[in-house]
């Protein structure tokens, strides 16, 4: 059933706003995702928000219609409010005309099926939400079996990652661990470490690729630690034909999938 608020001092209010902090998300366990094509996204996805905020005044969309219906048959909470206070919920002065709060998923690497793709993406300390939430398109984009998060990452879960995802927080499996975790979960089985590297590099394009092939960037600006490069099997670069001295972490990221991809399916 669909409630009204009016107000900013509203408790729901109060906690949607909290869920654009990572210690209220945390806390909470939940996540806000904004628009509709990212919450129909994610209900294509088999996924439905445990609360469903709309702006009041918003024109009739039939998908709309069918989020709505889809949160009350799964006993969500469907509100209606205005849209400055969905601006206040959000953080954007001119949002889109429905937010959704979200449980977080399960991040363990032990729910990870290798097997699934033969790419895997995995980004070390990467800062950037951006690029975060461009890693997943991107991983979305080759059909990737998800993306690994390795030492002190963005949170995907924040309004920024996912907003920039652009609903492919929902159909990429996602985890979340240290490297001293990590390691030793992709070596008790198959699985090709690459890492994108200046260090004895090969030319990403006569690389030998093998599946399942996990693609490991590094943070934006310092790259890979030494110590983790020593650790893959095959080290790679892009050779730069102008000035700048390395592409976006992201990019370089898709550069290399899509390259994989290619050779893999040769």
């Amino acid at each position: 059933m669909r409630r009204t608020i009016t107000g900013f001092s509203n408790p729901t209010v109060k906690f949607l706003r909290s869920l654009r902090e990572k210690k209220h998300r945390r806390r909470e366990g939940k996540f806000l995702a904004e628009g509709l094509r990212l919450l129909t996204d994610a209900r294509a996805s088999g996924v439905v928000p445990e609360i469903l905020a709309m702006a009041s005044g918003r024109p009739a969309h039939p998908l709309l219609d069918e989020l709505e219906a889809a949160v009350s048959a799964a006993n969500g909470d469907v509100i209606e409010m205005d849209e400055d206070i969905l601006a206040k919920v959000t953080g954007k002065e001119n949002p889109q005309a429905v937010a959704g709060v979200f449980a977080e998923f399960d991040t363990s690497l032990a729910r990870l099926d290798r097997s699934a793709s033969p790419i895997w993406l995995v980004a070390q300390a990467l800062r950037d939400p951006g690029n975060l939430g461009t890693m997943l398109r991107t991983g979305d984009a080759v059909g990737a079996g998800g993306l690994i998060l390795i030492d002190d990452c963005a949170d995907p879960f924040s309004v920024e990652a996912v907003r920039a995802s652009m609903g492919a927080i929902f159909t990429q499996h996602l985890a979340i661990a240290r490297w001293e975790e990590f390691l030793p979960w992709l070596r008790d089985g198959a699985g090709q470490l690459v890492a994108a590297s200046l260090r004895e590099p090969t030319d990403y394009r006569a690389a030998h690729y093998e599946a399942p092939c996990f693609l490991l960037v590094g943070n934006e600006s310092q790259g890979l630690p030494e110590a983790y490069e020593a650790e893959c099997d095959l080290r790679v670069t892009i050779p730069m034909r102008g000035r700048a001295d390395s592409l976006n972490a992201a990019v370089a990221g898709a550069v290399l999938a899509y390259e994989a991809l290619a050779k893999l399916e040769a």
